[in-house]
């Protein structure tokens, strides 16, 4: 069972799921769902539109280059079954994943830690605009 990528989003498409588009050179396009098909028949470009992994990728909001993508290219080459191989492949599939997810949850803090003063200072703000709305919550705890 092979999971293909929706061409327009990169979110996955599983077997018997989507739409199939295939164009007059033969050049197969996938996608999840009519969302994605209705914007790529409209001729929107992926990386400019908000929802999609492209756009958040160029926009520096997700890991763009790591070492693990390269764990997730297609491979044609047929192997025969060997169940050790096999148990193999997962276990370093699963290792793989790990990696991603801690590398990815790096990243993501590493974003966040600039945006953390601003959100305390937009806090203060907020609370000294309304203080008025605070005194008797204060003054029934003193």
């Amino acid at each position: 069972m092979r999971i293909e990528k929706c061409y327009f989003c990169s979110s996955p498409c599983y077997p018997g799921k989507g739409i199939m588009f295939v164009r007059n050179d033969s050049k197969v396009f996938r996608f999840c769902r009519s969302k994605c098909h209705r914007n790529f028949n409209r001729k929107r470009n992926p990386r400019k539109v908000a929802w999609t992994k492209a756009y958040r990728k160029t926009r520096g909001k997700e890991l763009a280059v790591d070492s693990t993508f390269e764990f997730e290219k297609r491979r044609n080459r047929p192997v025969k079954y060997d169940r050790n191989l096999m148990g193999k492949t997962i276990m370093a599939m699963q290792r793989v994943q790990a990696i991603k997810e801690r590398r990815e949850e790096r990243f993501h803090s590493n974003r966040m830690k600039d945006a953390k003063p601003e959100k305390v200072a937009q806090a203060r703000v907020e609370i000294e605009k309304h203080a008025e709305l605070l005194a008797p919550a204060v003054a029934k705890r003193e």
